[in-house]
């Protein structure tokens, strides 16, 4: 059982604690952390959902996952690339880039995003995926990003995200220091 802290629309805790399978049956408000990892080459690591997953089966993504209860954004995202990717990132290696308010089409996600930046110098074969999470990966170039998110493409989770265009803008930014 994973257990979650209850946000109200602003993102504040309430106090109140929930199952996470209750939390989305509900519509709760609670935080997710994300990274975007990015090699010296500037490209950006994407993992595909393994098919056994609840949500978004075989939908390409990012590295993310639940804050659980009494855990700190960081904390939740560098247990998340351990868990489904195998590499250890320090705190010292993460850029918030921004806490988006996220609601869900279907109002199951309601979340308080914390996105944050990673470079990472590792190949694909250096990863270990997390079986049950993870059944693929591979980098993407910016450009390549882009044409997703202008396509509103379905097979990456990414493309309708309304704070996309911010995490575009923050990759380029970052590309031309690279």
């Amino acid at each position: 059982m994973e257990v979650l802290d209850v946000l109200d629309e602003e993102g504040k805790e309430t106090g109140k604690i929930e199952d996470k399978d209750i939390i989305h049956e509900k519509g709760l408000w609670h935080k997710e952390a994300e990274a975007w990892l990015v090699n010296e080459k500037g490209e950006i690591l994407i993992q595909k959902r393994a098919p056994t997953k609840k949500q978004r089966p075989n939908k390409w993504t990012i590295t993310e996952g639940h804050v659980k209860s009494g855990e700190n954004e960081e904390k939740a995202v560098l247990r998340e690339i351990k868990e489904e990717i195998g590499i250890d990132c320090k705190k010292e290696d993460l850029e918030l880039i921004i806490v988006a308010k996220h609601s869900s089409i279907h109002r199951d996600n309601n979340t308080f995003r914390y996105t944050y930046y990673c470079k990472t110098d590792k190949k694909i074969e250096e990863f270990t995926m997390q079986k049950e999470e993870v059944s693929e990966l591979k980098y993407i170039t910016l450009q390549e990003l882009k044409q997703f998110v202008e396509k509103q493409d379905d097979v990456y989770t990414f493309s309708k995200w309304e704070y996309i265009q911010d995490v575009i803008k923050y990759l380029e930014q970052k590309a031309k220091n690279l």
